[in-house]
């Protein structure tokens, strides 16, 4: 698919049939070869899936999951399963997709999940199983509409834009200045790339523009959904990416998917993703704040003044001077609003600015009217209309101010952006009503059963479960991980095994734990440095400074540490650097692949850093045989959601804390100390510099039953010896 330039910037595009990714079998095409001979199942295409791998070995909890899910996809029933690192979920979940008539959606948290099944896992499954079922299946990848070039937007570039003027005013730029005309330029000739480009891509997808182009850039030639007038309406709705991009998907076997884009399909009754009977939620553990962040508004001056430059040429004086007036008053408001919750309803200034905001943008679309078949240019008429219906929806839903429904002031460090943010109290409703209707849906993750039971997750999910009476097993469960024991520990004592928690399930759903194939008891050790205080003050305390350099220096390097703020991450970089001639690498001094490249390849290198490592690097072997922690992840007291969600926990008679800081608190830790063992050679240490993880009574046997099963000890002389024998290998 090409496209040729006509005068004036304009596009006129030879169509071709939208392709799957490994082919271009039609849906007949495809149901008549599964009509033909028996199917085979999917244990049988996870064997042939995993025979064609060189080395490749069957894995009982591979095949367990899968087991489970062809059970699931016959019974109806929902299924929870958590698989440990090593298990090789992605072809446990892959194979019995391929049993399920008509597309199955697997969604993913992340981009490097994203990229290994469509880059490497469904690739090698199709050559694998394309014997077995007659056929090689098909899969394609399914994004937001702004990833993909919008030729409707890409034609009407050349123009000056009202909302991204060449030279804005300095009203229009954060701190004021005009643009500097270097930064103009190079603008310019980013988007002439993207025209070349647009000559040749078939897909006109974003992450195949190499080089890329910056945000700025891509947002004159992308096209939010709220935007788009419909592939009808527009000029070139026979040529959209977008549209082509779904009809890929609604042919393919297998459809990828993001987290985000799936919230955002369950928030408009489904009519994104195409229909299917089985959704495969990877990284589960995110879902639910990827969908808390799809339901979150906000309004900032900068916003206002966009949509109302952009409306301008549609509007009466008189009209588009009261959206001025209104984003005036939002930035008053906001400067004087300090940062934080709103617990006390809207200042009285935020207040008057939201009301002024609904009242100028309602008359502002009661002028503009609805789109006609021959309005000169729909295109940015329905851009006009978005902008301005979504500050009128946000600005309303602010001054409802509804009890499920928690808002605040939003500023950075620099001062550079102020937002009047507004999000639900809690998503738990929105996916119990939309995640699972007309769908068996299998949701997965290396961290799904807090605390050694799912019942977290799952009501977090949206799912039915009701608390569990303790047992003479969860008894059992709790003193084998010291629950109740004193703050003298036991040496050597070992974490409960995943394999051994009962599972949990509940109305229409069941659970379960394969746990993984690393023997972790023998591969490593957890270390709680239970002598440290408690901790109390924010950054890097001296005593805590002191058992890193100790242990750092007992390995010789490879260390991964995993820090709570920039600030603690920076004091120990600075303490490393100033008693030691290690290479140190810090988070932020540069691009954050390249330091986990230096990481892997510079032995007797440390990286630090935030949260952002905590779940994002990925290095087996002896690169990195120590993680530190500096203290317990829990939510700070300031983020707004965390702590609007445990005062409702609190308000109900129970403990806030328990409910919502520990759960969170455990996830963050479990992918922490996840980054340790990631292959069947790997050795090593995770180091807990937080002494409650080994004396609080209340949530730290809660923590480490989170955790996989290492060889647990709280003596300092027994994590630095095993240190020190790695250093020799």
């Amino acid at each position: 698919m090409g496209a040729a330039r006509v005068g004036g910037g304009g596009y006129r595009r030879t169509v071709t049939p939208p392709r799957t990714a490994t082919g271009s079998a039609s849906p007949s095409a495809r149901a008549g070869s599964r009509r033909r001979g028996a199917r085979p199942s999917g244990t049988e295409l996870l064997a042939a899936a995993v025979g064609a791998v060189p080395g490749g070995a069957a894995r009982p909890g591979q095949q367990q999951m899968t087991t489970a899910i062809e059970e699931c996809v016959t019974s109806g029933e929902h299924l929870l399963v958590q698989a440990g690192t090593g298990t090789g979920k992605s072809l446990a979940y892959l194979a019995p997709a391929l049993t399920v008539d008509g597309p199955v959606v697997v969604s993913t948290a992340t981009l490097a999940l994203q990229s290994q099944l469509v880059d490497h896992d469904l690739p090698r499954l199709a050559d694998a199983v394309e014997p077995l079922l007659g056929r090689r299946p098909t899969f394609a990848v399914l994004k937001g509409r702004h990833h993909y070039l919008c030729l409707a937007r890409l034609d009407n570039s050349t123009e000056e834009e009202p909302e991204d003027t060449l030279f804005d005013a300095p009203a229009a730029r954060p701190g004021g200045g005009t643009k500097w005309l270097g930064e103009a330029g190079r603008l310019g000739k980013q988007i002439e790339r993207v025209r070349d480009w647009a000559e040749k891509t078939a897909t006109g997808d974003r992450d195949e523009l190499d080089p890329g182009v910056d945000d700025q850039a891509w947002r004159l030639v992308s096209m939010p959904a709220r935007e788009c007038v419909g592939a009808t309406r527009c000029p070139f709705g026979q040529e959209c990416f977008a549209e082509a991009s779904r009809a890929r998907a609604r042919e393919a076997d297998i459809v990828v998917t993001n987290h985000s884009l799936l919230a955002v399909d369950m928030l408009a009754d489904r009519h994104i993703v195409p229909p299917h009977k089985l959704l495969i939620v990877d990284e589960a553990h995110e879902l639910a704040d990827r969908v808390s962040s799809a339901a979150q508004a906000e309004l900032v001056p900068e916003l206002i003044d966009r949509s109302t430059r952009r409306a301008r040429p549609l509007l009466r004086p008189e009209t588009a001077e009261a959206l001025t007036a209104a984003g005036d008053a939002l930035a008053v408001g906001l400067a004087e609003a300090p940062a934080g919750r709103l617990t006390a309803g809207l200042p009285a200034p935020l207040r008057e600015a939201c009301t002024l905001l609904d009242a100028a943008t309602r008359s502002a679309l009661d002028a503009i009217g609805d789109i006609k078949s021959d309005d000169p240019d729909p295109v940015r008429k329905q851009q006009a209309k978005a902008a301005l219906d979504d500050l009128s929806t946000t600005a309303q839903r602010l001054l409802e101010e509804a009890e499920h429904d928690v808002a605040w002031v939003e500023k950075n460090d620099s001062g550079s952006r102020r937002a009047l943010v507004v999000a639900p109290l809690s998503v738990a409703g929105t996916l119990a009503t939309h995640l699972y209707d007309e769908r068996t849906v299998v949701a997965t993750s290396a961290t799904l059963a807090l605390g050694g039971r799912f019942d977290t997750v799952a009501r977090a999910l949206g799912l039915d479960a009701p608390p569990v009476p303790a047992s003479p097993a969860a008894a059992s469960l709790a003193a084998r991980t010291g629950a109740g024991r004193p703050a003298a520990e036991t040496p050597g004592r070992r974490l409960v095994d995943p394999a051994t928690v009962p599972a949990t399930e509940g109305p229409g759903w069941r659970s379960l734990d394969v746990g993984s194939p690393f023997d972790y008891a023998r591969q490593g050790i957890l270390y709680v440095a239970a002598h440290l205080p408690r901790p109390s003050v924010s950054g890097l305390p001296e005593a805590a400074g002191e058992e890193l350099l100790g242990l750092v220096e007992a390995l010789g390097g490879r260390t991964l540490g995993l820090f709570s703020s920039r600030r603690a991450a920076q004091q120990a970089a600075e303490l490393l650097r100033a008693r030691t001639d290690l290479p140190v690498l810090l988070q932020g001094e540069e691009a954050l692949p390249l330091l986990v490249r230096r990481f892997r390849e510079e032995r007797s290198s440390c990286l630090f850093g935030v949260m952002s490592l905590w779940q994002g690097v990925d290095v087996p072997g002896d690169a990195c045989q120590l993680v530190v922690i500096d203290r317990l992840p829990f939510p700070r007291p300031d983020e707004p959601l965390a702590a609007a969600r445990a005062a409702a926990v609190d308000a109900g008679g129970g403990s806030g804390f328990a409910a919502v800081s520990v759960p969170i608190a455990a996830v963050r830790l479990a992918q922490g100390v996840g980054r340790l063992i990631r292959a069947t050679g790997d050795r090593g240490v995770v180091a807990v510099l937080d002494s409650r993880l080994e004396t609080a009574r209340g949530y730290g046997p809660f923590l480490r039953r989170s955790l996989p099963p290492f060889w647990y000890t709280t003596r300092p002389e027994v994590a630095r010896g095993a240190l020190q024998r790695l250093a020799t290998t």
